[in-house]
């Protein structure tokens, strides 16, 4: 029986019928998971921001001025073109990470009240470990405002 409010118990079933806790060990073992993949989740996130911040910085390094490129140049040519290596590998990483990012939000819909406290938690471990210092990431990113002026 599917449970639709929260509930506290170490029988839960997580995502297949295979992946079932009737013991205090295997409820504990996937709590443990569940904050482990919500934390990579994070990680992968900051992965991700990370290769297409220092893709777009090199593309901005290596590719001429924006008043010289022709209009279609910055498309075509092989460093910001659309199937460059580092944004092939970005949609790779993005896919990565939003398959786990909805097979967490369907452990979270298990609606066991440990299991949601134990993804809430390894995200906010992951956020502090990995991504706290996306400050200084979007500060490169906006480095050079609008000069269109």
């Amino acid at each position: 029986m599917m449970h639709m409010t929260f509930y506290w118990s170490k029988d839960v079933t997580i995502l297949i019928d295979s992946w079932r806790t009737t013991s205090w060990t295997s409820y504990s073992l996937t709590l443990i998971a569940c904050l482990i993949v919500s934390a990579f989740y994070q990680y992968l996130e900051d992965l991700r921001v990370r290769l297409k911040t220092a893709s777009s910085s090199a593309a901005k390094i290596s590719s001429p001025a924006p008043i010289q490129t022709p209009l279609l140049g910055a498309k075509l040519d092989g460093a910001g073109g659309r199937f460059s290596a580092a944004r092939l590998g970005g949609a790779v990483l993005f896919g990565v990470n939003a398959a786990i990012g909805y097979l967490l939000m369907l452990a979270v819909m298990s609606f066991n009240g440990g299991v949601f406290v134990a993804i809430v938690v390894g995200l906010a471990i992951g956020y502090l470990a990995f991504r706290s210092g996306d400050d200084d990431v979007a500060a490169t990113v906006v480095d050079n405002p609008c000069a269109c002026a």
